[in-house]
C-alpha cells in the first residue's frame, strides 16, 4: 500500500500540502477530488517521487519512497497524464511499447515477450486495428486508451491518472472509467484518478479522497463522502444529493437558477 504521514510538500517557497495523512490500498479504485489549487497534482507528483517532501513520510509497501530507484518505482507505479506530447508522431504500437522501458536492459532490444505483452494489451483494449495509426490522428478517448495501455505495459501495482477524463465527451468519460474499474477488478491494480466529475466518481469508485487547501478533508466510501455538509465544506456551495436510481449512490444535484 501507499501511505503518507504528516506530509508537507510544495514548490520553492510555496507550501502546498500541509500535514497530509493518507492511505491508498492497491485493491481500490480511488478518486481524488477538490477545488482548483487544492494540491491534487502536487500530491500525485509527491507520490510518484517527482517532488521531494519538505517534511513527513511517504511509504510504498512499507519502504520509504526515497529509497526506491527510478527503475524500481517505474515497475510499481505508472502515470497517465491528462495528455502526452511527443517529439515525434509515434504509432500506437510504439507508444504502448514505451511502457516496457523499465524492463529493458542496457543496449538491449525489445524481446519477443515484450512484443507479446504489448500485442495482448492492444487486443484487450480494442486497439489492435489502430496499432499502426499515428498518435496525432486519434480522438481524445482513443488517446487515453493508448496511454492506459502504455501504463499497463509497465506491469505495475498502481496507476495514477491526472484528470484523464476532463477533456473527454461524456461517452468517452464513461468508457474510460469503466475500463479503469475493469482493470482494478480483474487485475488487482490500484487506481488513483484525479477528477472533477463527482457523479461519475461516486458511481464507479471504491473511495473518494477530498482535498482542500492542501489538507485532507476526508476519505471514505462515496455514500459517506457525497453528503451536502461535506460538499459545502469542499466547495463552499450549498449542494443537494439524490440517490442514483440504479446504484443508490448519492449523486450531486446542481442548484437551480435563482431568477
Amino acid at each position: 500500500m501507499i501511505t503518507t504521514k504528516d506530509l508537507y510538500a510544495g514548490y520553492e517557497n510555496k507550501l502546498i500540502l500541509k500535514g497530509l495523512d493518507l492511505q491508498l490500498m492497491p485493491e481500490n479504485l480511488s478518486v481524488l477530488a477538490g477545488p482548483n489549487g487544492a494540491g491534487k497534482s502536487t500530491l500525485l507528483f509527491a507520490l510518484l517521487g517527482f517532488l521531494r517532501p519538505q517534511k513527513g513520510e511517504i511509504n510504498l509497501f512499507g519502504k520509504p519512497l526515497a529509497r526506491y530507484t527510478r527503475p524500481e518505482l517505474a515497475k510499481l507505479i505508472a502515470f497517465v497524464p491528462q495528455e502526452s506530447f511527443f517529439q515525434f508522431d509515434y504509432s500506437v504500437f510504439d507508444i504502448v511499447m514505451m511502457g516496457r522501458y523499465p524492463y529493458l536492459g542496457f543496449m538491449q532490444s525489445w524481446s519477443p515477450e515484450d512484443k507479446e505483452i504489448v500485442t495482448k494489451l492492444l487486443d484487450n483494449l480494442s486497439l489492435r486495428d489502430m496499432k499502426d495509426r499515428l498518435y496525432s490522428s486519434l480522438s481524445g478517448g482513443e488517446k487515453q486508451r493508448v496511454l492506459i495501455a502504455r501504463a499497463l505495459a509497465q506491469q505495475t501495482r498502481y496507476i495514477f491518472l491526472d484528470e484523464s477524463l476532463s477533456e473527454l465527451d461524456i461517452n468517452h468519460q464513461v468508457e474510460i472509467i469503466q475500463l479503469l474499474r475493469n482493470i482494478n477488478r480483474e487485475q488487482g491494480i490500484g487506481i488513483l484518478l484525479v477528477s472533477h466529475n463527482l457523479n461519475l466518481a461516486a458511481n464507479y469508485a471504491d473511495e473518494l479522497v477530498f482535498l482542500k487547501d492542501g489538507k485532507l478533508l476526508g476519505c471514505g466510501k462515496p455514500e459517506e463522502m457525497m453528503n451536502p455538509g461535506m460538499l459545502k465544506e469542499l466547495f463552499g456551495l450549498e449542494l443537494s444529493t439524490h440517490p442514483h436510481p440504479q446504484s443508490g449512490t448519492p449523486n450531486l444535484i446542481y442548484p437551480a437558477p435563482t431568477v
